[in-house]
């Protein structure tokens, strides 16, 4: 049990059936038009969880986030914070400002869309802040790999080896990660990533 996030291929983007969400396509789609925007129906179907494939993204929010609000008030806006931490849905369509659909989601009556564009740039400055080594946390998150990495020893001796600010906190820096990583995963794969 517990608050994932996965990425989302096409069968269930569109899929009418019980975890189907094709009610947040359509009223994405539909938001989208009335933008001038067009439709974004190039979700690719989900290829599995291979680890280290870069197919799926699949991540287990595990620390507690009271260092990374504090984090985020230190060096966001309140309505760059509201936009990083408020979404449900990630599209990797560039929003300048959220959707808000009345479609009921796992953790909410209402499902909030944001464009994964203007989270990676929120989560870049966020990395930058806490100076977090990209280069030596997973790239992937197919299986858990960031939850693992940060929860299972990894990210200490990497501390170790390379220290710096993110080392301060490494439950903040865990959440820095997953949304960077989160975002480039969905505009990379051209995915939806969701709470499940």
């Amino acid at each position: 049990m517990g608050i994932y996030l996965v990425s989302v291929g096409a069968q269930e983007w569109f899929g009418e059936e019980e975890d189907g969400r094709g009610d947040v396509a359509a009223g994405l789609n539909e938001e989208l038009r009335r933008r001038g925007l067009p439709p974004y129906t190039s979700v690719p179907e989900e290829a599995g969880f291979a680890p280290g494939s870069g197919t799926g993204f699949e991540e287990k929010l595990v620390p507690p986030m009271d260092g990374f609000s504090a984090l985020c008030r230190a060096h966001l806006s309140r309505a760059e914070e509201e936009l990083l931490c408020g979404w449900t849905v990630l599209v990797p369509v560039s929003l300048d400002e959220e959707i808000e659909l009345p479609v009921e989601c796992a953790y909410d009556l209402t499902t909030t869309i944001a464009g994964a564009p203007q989270i990676l740039a929120l989560a870049q400055r966020l990395a930058e802040a806490v100076e977090l080594p990209t280069d030596r946390i997973p790239a992937a998150s197919d299986n858990l790999e960031l939850t693992s990495w940060f929860l299972d020893g990894q990210a200490k001796e990497t501390a170790a080896a390379r220290p710096g600010r993110w080392c301060d906190d490494l439950d903040v820096s865990f959440y820095v990660a997953l949304y960077l990583r989160a975002a480039q995963h969905s505009i990379r794969r051209g995915c939806p990533i969701v709470y499940s």
